[in-house]
């Protein structure tokens, strides 16, 4: 991963809030699990990893992007940044050929329609339309 990319990563990950807190069991086989799931949904993630030491957090950083397959971005306290690309989804399947249409001139076809003219309401006993008489 190139410096710019991962300045790009950090930035995007600044405005993210934690999606997995490590508890007290450290990196289990289900934190991992869901690790993977998020990394899965999300693609970059922030894992907070509060009672382990900054030793224990650089080994756990390694064992989650070695196991998820994924890129350490940035490790600052005890915030874990991780990114995984998401697969490129295949190509949508070619749209079915059309049969083909009759052929025409054309203009006769594409005679302009005609709005049906608006009616007037007519003016009975209520309606605003209705004239007052002269004095």
């Amino acid at each position: 991963m190139t410096p710019a990319e991962r300045k790009a990563l950090r930035s995007r990950a600044h405005n993210l809030n934690p999606i997995l807190q490590l508890g007290e069991k450290g990196l289990t086989d289900a934190v991992i699990a869901e690790i993977d799931r998020a990394l899965a949904a999300h693609e970059l993630i922030k894992v907070r990893a509060a009672p382990l030491n900054r030793d224990e957090r650089d080994v756990a950083l390694a064992s989650i992007c070695e196991r998820t397959n994924a890129r350490a971005v940035q490790h600052i306290g005890k915030m874990l940044i991780v990114y995984r690309q998401k697969p490129r989804p295949e190509a949508p399947p070619e749209p079915r050929p059309r049969s083909p249409r009759r052929a025409t001139s054309g203009w006769s076809e594409r005679k302009e329609v005609r709005k049906p003219a608006r009616r007037r309401r007519s003016a009975g006993p209520q309606s605003p339309l209705r004239r007052r008489p002269r004095a």
